[in-house]
């Protein structure tokens, strides 16, 4: 199957994922099927950072597969929220978390706490982006 074309991250998702939302991330196993992690984001342009240990399933997944898929939720309207679809299209070695800390920060206003040989960067370019804000009050009993 051919890779679709990047496209620009339209400027309603870019906020929703320049705030220190939790980002969704779907990966395939080795089998096909989808394995769901939650993550940090950075975002580079038009691209997504996704750092991550290498030792973990969903660096293995994305080495394998670079077709990945994300999903967002503004913090403070869980019902203004986005999902992406995307391609690794790069991988950075990250040891001294050059490209995590200024992730950690946005979500913890702290660097990442872990360096070494294992960190690593996935560069994710968009194919589809979809953002819908619904109509309620999020007003749980």
């Amino acid at each position: 199957m051919a890779a679709s074309a990047a496209v620009p991250i339209p400027e309603a998702i870019r906020v929703l994922l320049d705030a220190p939302n939790f980002v969704h991330l779907s990966t395939l196993r080795k089998d096909g099927s989808p394995r769901n992690w939650i993550v940090w984001v950075g975002l580079e342009g038009d691209q997504i950072l996704v750092c991550t240990s290498d030792l973990q399933a969903k660096a293995a997944d994305m080495r394998r597969d670079p077709r990945v898929g994300l999903s967002v939720a503004d913090s403070t309207n869980p019902y203004r929220m986005a999902v992406l679809q995307g391609r690794v299209v790069e991988m950075r070695p990250d040891h001294d978390c050059v490209e995590m800390d200024p992730i950690a920060i946005k979500y913890t206003s702290a660097p990442f706490p872990s360096r070494g040989p294992h960190r690593v960067c996935f560069v994710i370019s968009v194919e589809s982006a979809w953002q819908r804000t619904l109509a309620f009050a999020h007003r749980p009993s």
